[in-house]
């Protein structure tokens, strides 16, 4: 080992031309230890945002079944339970009216990761708070080149009337770098995918890059060649794989958008996203991986869809608009839709979740260097309420350790969840938002 090259991680990523990074090579950490002190890979933080509530009857645990049992609607997170925690008991207060009347899903969007109640405007001087992921980012983002990357599966404005007076800032973003500035999430998945690999000085040559069709790999070969004959084997096939996953990403792009373009014909102008839902899903997880395992960030926000999404998911099915659906009124036919729907998201949740636990890291996985939230604002979609929120909390990043059920007592702050998870990020805080203190039992 000691007759590596001795690259700074910095200077290597630069090394390879068009920023394809590198995924955390053990082959090189004594190097890497020597130039940023860092041992062990880093620890990674993400935010996945349910919309519009859930069937809560079948999503929170029944204590009776067991403290390992899972509700029916987290079924498909069978194959890691031991890598999950399901919580119940958080509240957003802040989320509730307040004497503001209507507007439970704009609330609830923006109160998310702020946990901060907002001012009711459907105008340009909408307000929130400083959300958790940016207060991360304010501690750990300059460590990496994307501070924190923003995600989502719908687009949308700012100002403008989106829920009850409430301005559609709020529903469309978790994400708030001040108060009053959301952080805009990117939907779409070649601009996510170019923001990571492509040559971000030269825009002209990556159209062109494109327009070709040469692979940002092609490149950087030879300098990946090179390295590739420094590895140990183990590194150099996990480095092989790597390389190999970031041209397979290409290819899916390139195929969806293929499609896409013809089926728009004569409309030039390059898809906003793939053709079915569960395509743009894994499209986006891929890229989540991806930045994480080549540590372009260690923080990331990514909205299923925005708060009161109206949504139709035919292709489980589901003519009728997800939202329309949450306000049942107990219509068993309507209670059976949203079900579905929260089935789906837990199985694409769950592949989002496989996708990490594949991608090898050191000794473990991204898995296990992650802290991965799931959860909305709203608990029963039907209802509206703040409390008892929808939240599973998987991973084993920061010294978490899952595998079973968490019940706290009656109104927890979801912010407590927030503090600790800032905690164990390296961030020193203490408070944040409504909190009491660390969440403690995870």
């Amino acid at each position: 080992m000691n007759d590596l090259p001795k690259f700074h991680r910095r200077t290597l990523l630069k090394g390879l031309g068009a920023g394809v990074a590198l995924p955390w090579l053990e082959s090189l950490t004594p190097a890497v230890r020597a130039a940023t002190a860092l041992a062990e890979p880093p620890t990674r933080l993400a935010f996945v945002f349910l919309p519009n509530g859930v069937h809560a009857p079948d999503w929170l645990p029944d204590p009776a079944a067991g403290r390992h049992a899972l509700s029916p609607l987290l079924e498909p997170l069978t194959p890691f339970r031991r890598d999950i925690t399901v919580i119940s008991g958080l509240a957003h207060h802040n989320a509730r009216a307040l004497g503001d009347g209507p507007g439970d899903h704009a609330r609830s969007g923006a109160c998310f990761l702020t946990g901060v109640h907002p001012t009711k405007t459907s105008g340009a001087d909408f307000r929130a708070g400083v959300s958790v992921d940016q207060v991360a980012a304010g501690t750990i983002g300059s460590r990496t080149m994307l501070p924190s990357l923003e995600l989502g599966m719908e687009g949308g404005g700012r100002s403008g009337n989106c829920d009850s007076g409430y301005a559609c800032a709020y529903s469309g973003n978790i994400s708030w770098r001040a108060p009053d500035k959301p952080t805009s999430k990117e939907t779409r998945p070649r601009a996510v995918f170019e923001r990571l690999f492509g040559d971000q000085r030269d825009p002209k040559a990556a159209a062109q890059r494109r327009a070709t069709r040469r692979s940002v790999l092609d490149l950087c070969m030879d300098e990946a060649r090179a390295i590739h004959g420094s590895l140990a084997r183990a590194d150099a096939e996990r480095l092989q794989d790597y390389l190999q996953g970031v041209r397979d990403l290409e290819h899916r792009l390139e195929r969806y958008e293929r499609i896409d373009a013809a089926a728009r014909e004569p409309v030039p102008e390059p898809p906003e996203s793939p053709a079915t839902y569960h395509e743009h899903f894994d499209l986006m997880a891929d890229l989540m991986v991806a930045a994480f395992r080549t540590d372009r960030t260690r923080i990331v926000t990514f909205m299923m869809g925005n708060e009161g999404s109206n949504r139709a998911y035919r292709e489980i099915g589901i003519r009728d608009g997800h939202h329309h659906l949450t306000h049942h009124g107990d219509n068993p036919e309507m209670i059976e839709q949203v079900r579905q729907i929260n089935l789906y998201h837990a199985r694409l949740f769950a592949g989002f979740l496989e996708r990490l636990s594949a991608a090898r890291e050191g000794d473990g996985s991204l898995l296990d260097r992650s802290m991965i939230v799931l959860g909305g604002g709203i608990s029963d979609g039907n209802r509206h309420n703040h409390e008892q929120l929808p939240v599973v909390l998987a991973g084993r990043g920061g010294g978490l350790s899952p595998g079973g059920n968490l019940v706290l007592p009656a109104e927890t702050p979801m912010c407590n969840l927030h503090l600790d998870l800032l905690a164990r990020i390296g961030v020193q805080a203490d408070r944040f938002g409504d909190s009491t203190g660390r969440i403690g039992g995870v």
